[in-house]
């Protein structure tokens, strides 16, 4: 994208609860196109505000840009984001005043991807199992299902060429066990949570907690490791007590992206979005994901007609978020 001035430029951002990615996109530029993003850690800011500024001083802007849109990790409710994996909280009103924007609006991180579907790169999506044929523009459901810091869900439908994007917090919905390890596994999270949510097990502290279980059931003596750590051990050795926590990983998420197709009547393709897999192409595709996606007893038919794909794309909550920042410009 080439330099713009804060005239015709807008500020967005992809906020989660572990990183928030900044970037400017232009308000007359192909929608989509960002410049440049930049990752900051949510522990060394207090706010957004200040993330967003420091963001700002570095592009060397000196006055602000005309509008904004962040893609939150979280329900926006009345304009305002509280984040259930950080201490973050903010509300639209707020970045306009501190940040000087005349036009500020919050998304659902997963409205945002799904928003971003239709203009990414084809090489972006990574085949992962099911029909090969996907066309991110045909009428239809489409999903979502990201593990990522939590497990974000969310889809797209469109008709006549009329997108809507489906906001949701289905990486809540309570964990549905598939054989007799999953509910020892569930029986030992319910004594700690109480509730077990699929984002319990599928998310960066999910497969932390899964490591734990698995331990625990097979008296593997281990400190648990950090979550990049179980899936960098796990990649280097298929033989690994680390690799078996990630297949197992792999196919819950196979089990819950199955679910969440039927749920959704997702026909025109499943999406697999988030942090954690993109490094793990090979291990998810040679992993029980989709065997476990399809079955599903007598709808294991419909299960099989629908692609699946991985989302390979890092900053895609950003390419959503200067999607709808331009339609709102338009």
């Amino acid at each position: 994208m080439p330099k713009t001035t804060p005239e015709h430029c807008g500020l967005v951002a992809d906020i989660g609860g572990t990183h928030c990615r900044f970037a400017l996109a232009g308000l007359d530029t192909r929608a989509g196109t960002i410049r440049e993003p930049q990752n900051f850690a949510v522990a060394d800011y207090k706010g957004v505000v200040a993330a967003a500024k420091a963001f700002l001083k570095g592009e060397g802007l000196k006055t602000p840009p005309e509008a904004l849109v962040f893609a939150v990790a979280g329900p926006v409710e009345n304009g305002r984001i509280h984040f259930t994996n950080s201490g973050w909280s903010f509300s639209e009103s707020e970045l306009r005043r501190k940040l000087g924007v005349k036009r500020a609006r919050l998304v659902n991180d997963f409205e945002a991807q799904a928003r971003a579907v239709a203009v990414l790169d084809p090489a972006a999506l990574v085949h992962i199992g099911g029909p090969k044929a996907f066309d991110a523009k045909a009428d239809g459901a489409i999903a979502l299902v990201g593990p990522g810091t939590g497990l974000g869900v969310g889809g797209l439908t469109r008709e006549g060429g009329v997108s809507i994007a489906l906001v949701c917090e289905g990486g809540h919905a309570s964990f549905a066990p598939s054989d007799k390890l999953e509910i020892a596994i569930l029986e030992l999270l319910a004594r700690r949570f109480g509730h077990v949510s699929n984002e319990r097990l599928l998310s960066g502290p999910g497969l932390a907690n899964l490591f734990g279980a698995m331990a625990k059931i097979e008296g593997v003596r281990r400190k648990t490791p950090a979550p990049e750590q179980i899936t960098q051990a796990a990649l280097a050795d298929p033989k690994s007590f680390e690799a078996r926590v990630f297949a197992r990983f792999c196919a819950i998420l196979g089990s819950v992206a199955g679910d969440v197709a039927l749920t959704m009547g997702a026909r025109a393709g499943v999406l697999i979005a988030g942090g954690i897999l993109p490094s793990a192409v090979e291990a998810l595709r040679g992993s029980e994901f989709r065997a476990r996606f399809e079955a599903k007893g007598r709808f294991a038919d419909y299960l099989k007609a629908i692609s699946t794909r991985l989302i390979v794309e890092p900053h895609v909550g950003l390419v959503g978020a200067a999607t709808i920042l331009r339609d709102q410009a338009a």
